[in-house]
């Protein structure tokens, strides 16, 4: 199995439109993503999450679901790190009477619409709600219910999920509410230690493939398992109805969740067990009901972990003022807070389909960061897909998605770099280099290397991550001046980024220039290259940052920076006037994609003529004429924003409907996987690049040292009568950036300031 990331620009062009979301008539509608009992046999579940903790979602909306939190992650002996799957908090069962009498648990029967009748699921991503109603048929039983739940983004240790259920019967039913402690994984291979070939043995003797399953399982799910949170103490109280427990992560981090349960006044339960076993803890209630009265009952959750939040009996307090405030206060105070996040958007006039995207890839962004933390995006979200790890995905795909519209959200982002700039100072020191050398995957707490021994190789070439590292850093100083930050923050990271470029780069006395040698390349499949074009130039900006941060914080900087920088060789073909990928010694595969579109993506944004900028884009559409590779979720951004930088409108409208037209959005709530059919979901790394295209790529704009600057002229779909960037943010002062159409019809972008709001 290979590590790869990506193929880039390798979607043969073709200008195809799918059904894959449909169009939706209402401005809110875009906001609403639902599923109906056809969605059944190919659910492919979503999460509900704050950006510290999460549940994933379930058909009937009352299973009890794996769930993960933030940097929360199992250091397993041989093996890398990964996410720590933490008890799920999500089940409340119900059963319609008594077990021995043949009545199930609802969450035992199978999924089938003659049983839940009436289905309706909808994850409403302007509040970040999830709803599930239907009416559950239990032989000549049936009962109307509804389900609502919701991660709290106003009080971020809080949950809720509540049920409300009305049987068409008299007599008694039975709830239980749940904390579902879940096995240690197995089989846990030693991928620390193993090769391609052991590891892929391996998975074969313990009866797994490395393919998708579908509707949801990864390729490489049995290497992407998630992490063990073993349970230390765990008990109840029937009579506070409530649950409290005390874990730890396979040598890692403490956690801890509470639940608090709260009835229908009035109700006084006949039965009520607590339940204890080695894989569950709950609270089991008998209750009395009559036919058409509707019982509403609701579970508060509380969760913590070391460095955020308390211990157990920390979390039962909060989980119990939860309940006395009351279940409509806490869903009142989340509305709010994501109220306030939506302030900033883009809005699209025209397309429905485009915008629902928008909301969507927003959504999964917004619910899995977190705003002034020290902690980074995965590729994959709240879940363990790439194990969690933190690569350039957070600071080159993710960040520049956050920065104009939620900078205090992107700064965690870049805070992840600082806070583990020992981890990055101590491999480079390792290794005989100078400055910071940050690991191509990093554990998302502790910023160490973490990655399969298969694919080591990739830590230590791929290094191009320390450029993007840096220009990140740069990036957050050009967009917010904040000097404080610069000087605590920003620049030890830019100082020791550059030390490592100057020491890394070799000189080659017969060229009379730097070289970068011994890399691989974007494209990974050129594993030992010299010379690689995107590693280089990225460099050479990293190192002419420094000299300019340098000024900015009164150091003194090195006048190797500046040396490097100027002779740093960036290979480039006179003849065809444009970049080449690498070294031109390197052979080229004719059916793999260039990687040159990047020399366009607005955080880097190499400066060069129009001519070549347009030479640079025919060569990348040859490469794709030429290659048959799956559609890659981190192909089309690149491609459209270069399209964009090199004045081609339509091939830039074209990459951006591909982007949400070649089966790499899952229905029925949106969620992105790596390519069409491995999936490797909640890639949230091609969210952001989604959301760079319509920020950077269609406005034209860049981040640059005079703010944000027009450096390209905007563009518009056709069909589109306007774009809207709301609420963006560039030094403290707010705008509505509008992209539309003079009454010559020509596009025109318009900036109007916002008043500050609360």
């Amino acid at each position: 199995m290979k590590h790869s990331r990506l193929k880039f620009f390798s979607l043969p062009l073709l200008l195809v439109v799918a059904a894959a979301i449909p169009a939706l008539a209402g401005a809110d509608d875009t906001f609403s993503l639902s599923a109906s009992a056809q969605d059944f046999a190919s659910y492919f579940p979503s999460y509900l999450a704050n950006g510290y903790f999460s549940t994933m979602t379930a058909p009937r909306g009352t299973e009890g679901n794996l769930a993960y939190m933030v940097a929360f992650m199992d250091y397993g002996k041989d093996d890398e790190s990964r996410p720590a799957a933490i008890p799920g908090w999500s089940e409340i069962d119900y059963s319609t009477g008594d077990s021995a009498a043949g009545h199930f648990w609802m969450n035992q029967v199978p999924l089938n619409p003659v049983l839940f009748r009436d289905y309706r699921q909808t994850l409403n991503m302007k509040e970040a709600t999830l709803t599930t109603s239907y009416r559950y048929v239990d032989h000549k039983r049936s009962t109307q219910i509804k389900v609502t739940t919701f991660v709290s983004q106003a009080a971020t240790h809080l949950a809720a999920t509540q049920m409300s259920l009305t049987p068409d019967f008299d007599g008694i039913v039975e709830l239980s509410f749940a904390l579902n402690l879940w096995a240690p994984h197995e089989p846990r291979l030693p991928l620390a230690q193993l090769t391609g070939e052991q590891m892929q043995e391996a998975v074969a003797a313990n009866n797994m493939q490395l393919v998708a399953i579908p509707p949801a399982t990864p390729d490489r799910a049995a290497v992407w398992y998630h992490g063990d949170t073993h349970t230390l103490a765990a008990d109840g109280d029937v009579r506070d109805l409530t649950l409290a427990l005390d874990g730890r992560a396979e040598q890692g981090l403490g956690m801890s969740e509470a639940v608090a349960v709260q009835i229908p006044d009035g109700v006084v339960p006949s039965d009520i067990a607590l339940y204890k076993s080695q894989y569950r803890l709950a609270l089991n209630l008998k209750i009395k009901v009559q036919k058409d009265i509707t019982y509403t009952f609701t579970k508060f959750i509380a969760a913590a972990r070391e460095d955020w939040g308390g211990d157990a009996h920390a979390d039962v307090a909060l989980a119990t003022a939860a309940r006395s405030a009351g279940f409509a206060a806490l869903l009142d105070q989340h509305r709010a807070a994501w109220a306030k996040l939506w302030r900033s958007d883009i809005q699209i006039d025209g397309d429905a389909q485009a915008q629902t995207v928008v909301h969507s890839d927003l959504y999964y962004l917004l619910a899995t960061s977190t705003a002034d933390t020290r902690w980074p995006m995965g590729a994959c979200g709240l879940t363990p897909g790439y194990t969690g790890h933190a690569f350039w995905d957070s600071d080159t795909w993710i960040f520049p998605a956050l920065l104009l519209l939620h900078p205090e959200r992107a700064k965690s982002l870049a805070v992840f770099r600082a806070h583990t700039l020992p981890a990055a100072q101590a491999r480079a020191q390792a290794r005989g280099l100078k400055g910071a050398m940050y690991p191509w995957e990093a554990d998302p707490e502790n910023g160490s290397e973490q990655i399969p021994y298969f694919a080591h190789v990739l830590s230590e070439r791929e290094i191009h991550i320390n450029a993007d590292v840096a220009i990140a850093q740069w990036q957050y100083w050009l967009a917010t001046h904040d000097r404080e930050w610069l000087q605590r923050s920003g620049w030890p990271v830019i100082r020791n980024v550059a030390d490592f470029w100057a020491s890394r780069a070799s000189w080659n006395a017969q060229q009379r220039r730097y070289e970068i040698v011994h890399v691989t390349s974007v494209a990974e499949s050129y594993n030992d290259v010299p010379n690689d074009t995107f590693t280089n130039v990225s460099a050479q900006k990293a190192l002419r940052i420094a000299a300019a941060a340098a000024a900015l914080v009164g150091e003194r900087p090195d006048p190797h920076w500046a040396e490097v920088a100027a002779k740093l060789y960036i290979p480039f073909s006179q003849s065809e006037q444009r970049h080449l990928d690498f070294d031109a010694s390197v052979p080229r595969e004719p059916l793999e994609g260039s990687t040159l579109g990047l020399l366009s993506y607005p955080s880097l944004d190499l400066q060069m003529s129009q001519k070549v900028r347009r030479n640079d884009y025919d060569y990348i559409m040859i490469s794709v004429r030429q290659g048959h590779h799956e559609p890659h979720g981190m192909g089309m951004a690149p491609a459209s924003i270069a399209a964009a930088a090199a004045g081609d409108t339509a091939s830039a409208v074209a990459w951006l409907q591909r982007n949400f037209s070649s089966g790499l959005i899952k229905p029925p709530f949106n969620v992105r996987t790596e390519t069409a059919t491995n999936n490797t979901g909640y890639f949230v790394t091609a969210s952001g690049g989604f959301l760079q295209n319509l920020l950077y790529g269609f406005s034209g704009l860049r981040v640059a040292e005079k703010g944000l600057v027009e450096a390209y002229p905007a563009i518009l779909p056709a069909e589109w009568k306007s774009m809207t960037l709301k609420d963006v943010t560039i030094r403290g002062e707010h705008y509505d950036i509008i992209i539309d159409r003079d009454t010559g019809g020509q596009v025109r972008l318009t900036r109007k300031a916002l008043s500050p709001q609360p």
